[in-house]
């Protein structure tokens, strides 16, 4: 399922996932797959928290945590602290992420 049709990529141990973060939003939510302008694939979260002393950054692996049934100490952010595009990476069995990602997706 990996590859150019999705945001996500297999690392040592799981995935690695492309993420747009919109801070300061509404609602906790996934919002799916989305096409950046220059044709990168990110997976579309917003989270209610805001950019100040890593609190945003915190609510994304809480959101993730709980779309993909994981421990918070399986997510880990690789990229991006201060800027809206993320890369985290998702320890586990890849098939299983993989398929909970396409649910989402």
């Amino acid at each position: 399922m990996s590859g150019p049709g999705v945001p996500w990529r297999p690392a040592p141990g799981g995935l690695v996932l492309d993420l747009r973060v919109t801070p300061n939003a509404a609602f906790d939510r996934i919002d799916g797959v989305e096409q950046r302008a220059d044709g990168r694939l990110v997976l579309r979260l917003r989270v209610r928290a805001v950019p100040d002393r890593g609190r945003a950054n915190a609510a994304v692996i809480v959101v993730l945590a709980g779309a993909l049934d994981l421990p918070k100490s399986a997510i880990r952010l690789v990229s991006g602290d201060t800027s809206r595009d993320k890369t985290v990476a998702l320890a586990g069995d890849a098939r299983a992420l993989e398929e909970r990602l396409a649910a989402l997706a």
